[in-house]
């Protein structure tokens, strides 16, 4: 195995035993779809294709999952001001709540990157912006 392989194995290992997909999931309720759904219109509202073109995937599943959230009292529907034959879905207040919740519980990094020390923390840091960047 070479050196960055082991690397990538090492940090699939963390990403997936640090997954907060769950721990959004138990708080809310919610599926991970639907909780991406909220954030995605968190930022404002969306027809149903924008949003289904952002969650990438198709409308008709949109559709089951803005009619579960708009049960739920998530989210609600307008006639689009300029086209009539289409619908902005937007967040309400409890589900930008919900939201704000996810984006809470998705960032919090996990107890072993916390622990890191300052020096340290920088140093990963530096390692990861050259790998994003490159």
């Amino acid at each position: 195995m070479t050196a960055a392989e082991r690397v990538w194995e090492r940090m699939q290992d963390v990403l997936g035993r640090h997954d907060r997909r769950k721990a959004v999931t138990e708080a809310l309720g919610l599926s991970f779809i639907k909780i991406k759904a909220l954030r995605r219109l968190a930022s404002g509202p969306l027809t149903l294709a924008d949003l289904a073109e952002r969650l990438n995937t198709d409308r008709p599943y949109v559709t089951l999952v803005v009619d579960d959230l708009e049960q739920r009292g998530l989210v609600s529907r307008t006639v689009h001001p300029a086209d009539r034959r289409r619908k902005l879905v937007a967040v309400t207040p409890a589900g930008a709540e919900a939201a704000a919740t996810a984006e809470r519980i998705l960032k919090e990094p996990p107890a072993s990157l916390a622990a890191l020390d300052a020096d340290e923390l920088a140093q990963l840091d530096r390692l990861l912006t050259k790998l994003t960047t490159a």
